[in-house]
């Protein structure tokens, strides 16, 4: 939280003010968000209104990769682990592609409530997903995919 917010105010000294955060990791979610309310907060605190406009843009959760994901997958996307996370990092890095059995071949599902309670019930890090459909074909068009998703968000920002 506090390098998003050094980040921003440094920049926004020099008048910069649209904020598009990428962001590769749900756990990275709400601290990111927090970070936001606080610099708005200072704004608001300081009896000013904010200038600032920033925002989080998550690339799993664009619409292109959203249909992407579900064409390429279905189902056996899951949430952690997940085919699309792994395709993306073998087209970044094809030379640590590696397949390993899957028991299950497709994880379970359920609710985290901590890190022991995680370790426990996903003792593989995967939550519902099936990793061994991932690809370096698949990663290209994820990656793709992300960008027109990432971009298509810039250009509405900045409009």
């Amino acid at each position: 939280m506090a390098v998003i917010r050094d980040v921003v105010s440094s920049l926004a000294v020099q008048g910069f003010r649209r904020f598009l955060f990428l962001n590769g990791h749900g756990g990275n979610i709400a601290t990111v968000q927090a970070a936001f309310a606080e610099l708005y907060a200072d704004a608001s605190l300081a009896g000013q209104n904010s200038r600032l406009r920033l925002e989080l843009f998550n690339w799993f959760q664009g619409a292109r990769v959203g249909r992407l994901s579900r064409e390429l997958f279905g189902d056996a996307e899951g949430s952690h682990a997940t085919p699309s996370e792994i395709s993306l990092t073998w087209y970044a890095y094809p030379e640590q592609v590696r397949h390993a059995p899957l028991e299950p071949e497709r994880a379970p599902t359920g609710t985290i409530r901590d890190a022991a309670g995680y370790r426990e019930a996903f003792p593989d890090g995967r939550i519902g997903s099936n990793p061994a459909l991932a690809s370096v074909e698949h990663g290209q068009r994820l990656y793709e995919a992300a960008v027109d998703d990432a971009m298509e968000r810039w250009l509405a920002m900045t409009a």
